[in-house]
């Protein structure tokens, strides 16, 4: 079990943050935007917001997974909502609440979900999992866990292969895989149209990682394809470093698109690659008594 350090922030510590930034986004904002401002908000080191959650491939970090429980908190507690396409925002009970006293929050939700009966105490550090088990439908399920370590298993090449099919599925035209012929780094390239009238010449790279991609990897990618394309694609089983992120997006420089294991997944599902989405619908019966009587 991967021990956690003590100063990263406990899930009841940015419920607060967490308000003044969706605030500061206009009362509303997607998980992503939420993330990066409280961690403005917080001033919180990269040291501390790169630390992953547990050591499977392509793990969220450990402040993102606190903060999905603060989330879940917040609007369990009644000053949260979202929307089915992942939007957050305040709830119009939250119109005059600037702040929060997390102790009363986690003792209403705790109360209401039957949960911790007899304690008001919050959670240590190291029962975190047992004492944020609170709604376990909310969880996002493991066939995300499965297909990454299915992803980092395959051989490189057959990665790469992957990608390609990915890409074709995608709308891009002309994909090459060209990494085994030592292209500098480059694993393919491709052609992606826009509307049916702009096309762009785009280069990618895959990196089968289980870790994070540093800035430096990034800049390498950038400096093989610099001169060849004005947009580059690196897609990774893993994630990036926040370095990496920036660096992706540097003024002055060529821009290059991040897929991440998450982004990843999600788009083979909504592909249809390899993954196999059953809809269940459940039946309900009402038997009308009125009906039969009426005979």
């Amino acid at each position: 079990m991967v021990q956690i350090p003590k100063k990263i922030p406990t899930y009841d510590q940015m419920m607060n943050p967490l308000i003044s930034a969706l605030r500061e986004l206009g009362g509303s904002g997607s998980i992503e935007e939420i993330y990066e401002k409280v961690i403005k908000i917080m001033n919180l080191p990269d040291d501390i917001v790169e630390i992953p959650h547990g050591d499977r491939p392509g793990a969220q970090t450990e402040v993102a997974y606190r903060l999905a429980w603060t989330r879940t908190y917040l609007k369990k507690y009644g000053i949260l909502e979202n929307s089915s396409r992942g939007i957050w925002s305040l709830s119009p009970a939250a119109k005059n609440i600037e702040s929060v006293d997390p102790n009363e929050v986690v003792k209403k939700v705790r109360e209401m979900t039957n949960q911790c009966k007899g304690t008001e105490d919050l959670p240590q550090e190291q029962d975190i999992d047992a004492a944020l088990d609170i709604e376990k439908t909310e969880k996002k399920p493991d066939w995300r866990e499965e297909l990454l370590s299915v992803l980092v298993s395959m051989s490189p090449d057959a990665f790469e292969r992957l990608v390609q099919r990915l890409l074709r599925e995608s709308g891009f035209t002309h994909v090459e895989v060209t990494g085994r012929s030592g292209d500098g780094g480059i694993d393919g390239k491709g052609i992606v149209k826009i509307n049916g009238f702009l096309s762009f010449y785009v280069m990618f790279q895959c990196k089968k990682y289980q870790g994070s991609v540093s800035a430096s990897q990034v800049r390498d990618f950038r400096g093989a394809m610099l001169g060849r394309t004005d947009k580059g694609l690196l897609i990774t089983t893993g994630s990036f470093t926040r370095d990496a992120i920036k660096e992706a997006t540097r003024d002055g420089a060529p821009p290059i698109d991040l897929i991440d294991g998450n982004q990843l997944v999600e788009k083979l599902k909504e592909l249809s690659l390899g993954v196999k989405t059953e809809i269940i619908q459940v039946e309900s019966v009402e038997v009308d008594k009125e009906w039969f009587a009426s005979i």
